[in-house]
């Protein structure tokens, strides 16, 4: 199971790095978005119709990209009560038992992530969030929400790909808890995490 679980856990630190970076770039665009927004509003007395489409967008990808690295590292909130109560075996029997719960409702996630993006609705133009491309002599566009919905399909996706690492993690806990892991820190001193 190591010989699976090495390359899976580089790839997703490699992805999850990756996706961290450009949440963190969502969340300061969405930053000026607001303030722009704000500022036009109050000062100018001139709401712009964009900046409120155009932040919840950003915060969707950023959730998106940010919800993987939390699951990994159990950013989540969790009740750990029963787990911690249990003896060592049992904790992860119950571990597992739960990831492989998560694993069906991702994956049941994932229909409905891909209806979302390439069905009906995601077919349908942005009320308000355009790309303006006049600047440079071309014809601007509305932005499809697709874009937007999206953001559910890559999470998701990503999700699953976290949820198996740690099924795999657990599965080596519990059948040998001597052999060692990757560490999941060690894996990101290794890659130069931020």
């Amino acid at each position: 199971m190591l010989f699976i679980l090495r390359p899976l856990a580089w790839v997703n630190t490699k992805i999850l790095r990756f996706g961290r970076q450009v949440a963190v770039l969502a969340l300061a665009l969405m930053v000026v978005v607001i303030l722009t927004q704000v500022f036009f509003r109050y000062v100018l007395n001139n709401a712009l119709a964009w900046p409120d489409e155009a932040a919840r967008f950003l915060m969707l990808w950023m959730v998106g990209l940010i919800a993987p690295s939390a699951m990994r590292w159990s950013g989540f909130v969790a009740i750990d009560t029963l787990p911690s109560a249990l003896p060592r075996r049992s904790a992860l029997m119950l571990t597992f038992v739960l990831l492989g719960m998560s694993l069906g409702v991702l994956l049941l996630a994932v229909q409905h992530g891909y209806a979302h993006t390439f069905g009906f609705g995601g077919r349908f133009d942005s009320s308000s969030l355009r790309v303006p491309l006049e600047w440079v002599g071309l014809e601007g566009f509305k932005v499809k929400l697709r874009y937007m919905y999206g953001s559910l399909l890559t999470c998701v996706v990503l999700l699953i790909s976290v949820t198996v690492e740690l099924m795999l993690r657990t599965l080596m806990d519990l059948i040998s808890p001597d052999v060692e892991q990757p560490s999941k820190d060690e894996l990101e001193l290794m890659m130069g995490a931020d």
